[in-house]
């Protein structure tokens, strides 16, 4: 077992305590948040060890790995100071916002030898998960273009999280460049198409809302994009196209990202409510699969009638497609997220600790699904010229 310093007590940190506290690899977790009372209602809610005081204490305690759980722009040099430090390190999306701060985590990772890992949802979500399943199969034939979109319009949850998270001072920072929040769209296209970026040619839309949110003025990011398209050039030939919107009329609340894949032999496209296989043959509806159950209580009443071989999916908030069969007992009845993915995740990490094996999306794979994002925003200030992406390469041994 190993101990947990959660840093950041937001919203999203109490869904992987709770998962963590109950996983049988994991003892104790601490929280540490720049607002005491918020680290303190977080160890009280999911009766925690106890809290720290800050990011310093937290690394000079004995805990053995840090979770950050931070604002999005600042994870890059959190990271590198809790490897330095000696601690194994989960990071909430994105890895970094710039090339020099991915290159300093792959380089931490590489000479301290400890686990990086950052968690991705996409990577497990079920249409992510089924399209790997067909490329393994070679369903696809061969895949030559893909689509990854995350549409997460402001006034769908997102108003909230940033007033949540900065205050009064929240406009500033609600101006998030969308490019640089890239890897639920990236992520979902490369963790089933086994390539990279080479290189990008990106279009940003101008916000016009005129609330002071993307106000160029206001913006601490000095950016005034809402919406973004990219448009990738991959390794072994062909491209994705990845939609980030902010401004979008789209039911984000019922699915924030979906995606889509052409091959030779077949095709996966996926929709709000609605999945298809398709091939030279027809079309196969296969949204049954990929449709994420409510989390349920194992007794509850409403599963006497599901077929026992699905009723695991409908405890756990996951879909069919996803195969749980690696998964701790304890996790069965658990608050699950993102399509089914919170699971996943929280096993992932402890998984690697525990065996000093590489995560799934370890630190060169988060380098590729965060990565093109950097550069496709670059690309989209200057006008959509095409740019090369730096690629770090794949994980020793891989």
């Amino acid at each position: 077992m190993f101990s947990i310093g959660i840093v950041g007590a937001g919203q999203f940190a109490g869904s992987f305590a709770k998962l963590w506290k109950l996983h049988p690899g994991v003892g104790d977790i601490v929280a540490t948040d720049l607002v005491p009372e918020r680290a303190a209602a977080l160890a009280a809610d999911h009766e925690l060890a106890g809290t720290l005081p800050s990011f310093d204490a937290v690394l000079d305690s004995d805990v053995d790995a840090v979770a950050i759980f931070t604002q999005r722009w600042t994870h890059g040099p959190l990271v590198v100071a809790a490897l330095r430090a000696g601690k194994h390190v989960y990071s909430a999306v994105p890895m970094a916002v710039t090339e020099a701060e991915i290159a300093a985590i792959i380089d931490a990772v590489r000479e301290t030898g400890l686990t990086y890992m950052m968690g991705e949802t996409s990577h497990y979500n079920p249409a992510t998960v089924y399209a790997r399943e067909q490329v393994a199969k070679g369903a696809f034939g061969r895949l030559f273009y893909a689509e990854g979109d995350y549409v997460h319009d402001m006034d769908l949850g997102f108003y909230a999280a940033y007033q949540y998270s900065g205050g009064e001072n929240w406009k500033p920072t609600a101006s998030y460049p969308p490019l640089l929040y890239p890897t639920h769209s990236i992520g979902g296209v490369l963790g089933a198409w086994d390539t990279y970026a080479t290189s990008v040619s990106a279009i940003g839309v101008v916000d016009q809302r005129g609330d002071g949110v993307f106000d160029r003025e206001v913006s601490q990011f000095g950016n005034d994009f809402s919406n973004a398209t990219a448009l990738f050039e991959v390794a072994d030939g062909g491209s994705f196209r990845t939609n980030e919107f902010r401004r979008v009329g789209y039911p984000s609340h019922i699915r924030e990202s979906r995606f889509r894949f052409f091959g030779t032999e077949g095709s996966f496209e996926q929709l709000v409510t609605v999945g298809l296989w398709q091939d030279k043959e027809g079309v196969h509806d296969v949204s049954q699969h990929l449709q994420p159950a409510a989390t349920l209580a194992l007794d509850d009443p409403s599963l006497a009638g599901v077929d026992p071989a699905l009723r695991e999916a409908f405890t756990s908030g996951c879909a069919p497609v996803h195969d749980r069969s690696r998964l701790p007992v304890e996790f069965a009845g658990a608050p699950n997220g993102h399509e089914g993915s919170h699971h996943f995740l929280a096993d992932d990490f402890v998984r690697a600790v525990t065996t000093g094996l590489l995560p799934p999306v370890n630190a060169w794979v988060a380098a590729r699904y965060t990565m093109p994002g950097i550069v496709a925003h670059e690309s989209a200030l200057k006008g959509g010229v095409r740019l090369d992406i730096r690629d770090f390469g794949d994980a020793p041994g891989t």
